[in-house]
């Protein structure tokens, strides 16, 4: 079986480092002349998945946006995972679970498993604890899948926890990256990534981690490459996967404005894979 590391960092080298996503909050249904309701959902992501799939190496639906209309809702999202992991495009899904025990397996299974929200990599929060991602973990592991985990968010109100430093010296966010890299120890290129905003000052230590690091904030909250450029050291900055919604949709509906503006903003990030 492939590792989610492994099939990664080949759509990084052939696409570049980008990941796009898939966001129809009301405000974009609105500007692209479609309706807020499931119907109007489906249109955005069909026309998503015509400019993104087979251009990028990964495309990240944020799963509240579906489902907000409820089972509607989740049926666009079941299949517009299914349309793009059929092609071999890789998915992100964008669900921040947190939880412990039987309900964190379920999640797991829920978004790691064959089911038919099942996408190559997750997202996750570990501010229960890292141990309690251990289904999840565990569940990637044995499905060939991936984990993007919390750390360093780029939201103001993420400082107040996730920069409190703990009796041994580490910040709350350099633990989880700590324990992030124990995970990917022993692999070519881990599959278990961090999310560190591309709008921070000051980064966690990443150069253990061996594995992607998730950049949002970039475009519209004003994260850019000369931010990540300045965030990250030299020998880390191929690890790094920017994260473009906002600024990529905007320039739809037309299919072809979104393929220019993705072509654009892989272009600017090329030098992360040099």
């Amino acid at each position: 079986m492939t590792t989610f590391g492994t099939r990664l960092q080949s759509a990084l080298r052939e696409f570049g480092p980008l990941c796009v996503g898939i966001d129809p909050h009301p405000g974009l249904l609105r500007a692209w002349g479609l309706a807020e309701n499931a119907e109007g959902l489906e249109t955005f992501a069909e026309i998503c998945v015509e400019a993104f799939d087979g251009r990028v190496a990964l495309v990240k639906p944020q799963v509240a946006f579906f489902e907000t209309y409820g089972s509607a809702g989740l049926a666009v999202l079941e299949r517009t995972i299914e349309v793009l992991r059929a092609s071999g495009t890789l998915v992100l899904a964008d669900a921040k679970r947190g939880d412990i025990g039987s309900t964190m397996d379920a999640y797991a299974h829920a978004w790691l498993g064959d089911g038919p929200l099942g996408s190559d990599a997750v997202t996750v929060s570990p501010y229960l604890g890292f141990g309690s991602l251990d289904p999840a973990l565990s569940l990637a592991e044995a499905n060939g899948r991936g984990v993007f985990v919390l750390a360093a968010t780029s939201n103001p109100e993420g400082a107040q926890l996730q920069r409190i430093t703990a009796a041994d010296g580490r910040t709350i966010a350099q633990t989880m990256v700590d324990e992030a890299a124990a995970r990917n120890a022993g692999s070519a290129f881990g599959s278990v990534g961090v999310v560190v905003g591309a709008t921070l000052t000051e980064a966690p230590d990443l150069s253990e981690l061996n594995g992607p690091v998730l950049m949002p904030g970039v475009g519209a909250q004003g994260g850019g490459a000369d931010s990540i450029r300045a965030l990250l050291p030299a020998d880390g900055l191929r690890y790094a996967v920017p994260n473009v919604s906002r600024e990529v949709l905007a320039a739809g509906p037309s299919v072809t404005a979104l393929c220019e503006r993705t072509a654009q903003l892989q272009e600017e990030f090329a030098f992360l894979q040099n």
